[in-house]
């Protein structure tokens, strides 16, 4: 039970029977980590699936429609992106709360305006093509045109967006329950871990920060490799 103290094993080093050590309650920081991991690869892709379509959906009926639509979206994102994400993730949840469903929600909110100006972007390309202009001679409804026939040619940009997003959303998760605004203690979170870990620097117990620090450092990088990679296969297959 990744939790539950155990007293006797307080601060061990790592050892054959504690791989990661152990923190100051007892807990077996190999443990935290792998649920941990569960954790927060699950914010992860919460954040970047919800924040993808979401900002689809509205980038394409705004790139559509145009006119005042396009000009009242346009204008809220111009706003939104005032704002480095981090610290709109972070007024968000300290207005919300500290929940996983108000972390997520705070997050991809942050990240939505992205996947609104990529996909905006690719609809004023595409529904000037002439199977744009097909698909509304034959009687297709508006929202069909768009959600159907010009949304799935849109959405390159967006599918790499979204695996850069799956990294940035873990930084951006341990970052707020490192400063006590996201996931908090007891639960084990990468960033809680890093937390309690960073208070035991001058004490020696470097194991409690290291080894959810480098959790965090693989998953990002893991999800950025992935995102260059995507973005060169699509790259070949357009050209």
């Amino acid at each position: 039970e990744p939790r539950a103290p155990h007293p006797r094993n307080t601060l061990e080093p790592p050892s054959a029977e504690f791989r990661f050590g152990t923190d100051k309650l007892g807990r077996d920081i190999l443990t935290r980590v792998v649920y941990a991991t569960r954790l927060d690869l699950g914010i992860a892709f919460a954040v970047a699936l919800s924040a993808f379509t979401i900002g689809s959906v509205i980038g394409a009926i705004s790139g559509y429609y145009g006119r005042w639509l396009d000009d009242v979206v346009m204008r809220v994102v111009d706003v939104m992106f005032a704002f480095p994400a981090f610290i709109l993730a972070m007024a968000i949840t300290g207005v919300l709360g500290d929940t996983v469903p108000y972390v997520i929600g705070a997050i991809a909110t942050a990240y939505t305006p992205y996947f609104i100006r990529l996909t905006r972007s690719e609809m004023l390309s595409v529904r000037a093509h002439e199977y744009a202009d097909a698909a509304v001679s034959v009687g297709n409804p508006p929202w069909r045109v768009v959600l159907v026939h010009l949304l799935p040619n849109s959405l390159a940009p967006s599918l790499v967006q979204m695996t850069l997003v799956f990294g940035w959303a873990i930084l951006d998760a341990a970052g707020l329950a490192f400063l006590g605004l996201g996931i908090t203690p007891p639960t084990a979170e990468w960033g809680v871990m890093v937390s309690e870990g960073a208070q035991r620097i001058i004490t020696g117990e470097w194991w409690m920060w290291l080894f959810p620090g480098v959790a965090i450092m693989l998953a990002a990088f893991a999800f950025n490799l992935v995102g260059d990679g995507l973005r060169d296969i699509l790259a070949r297959e357009e050209g």
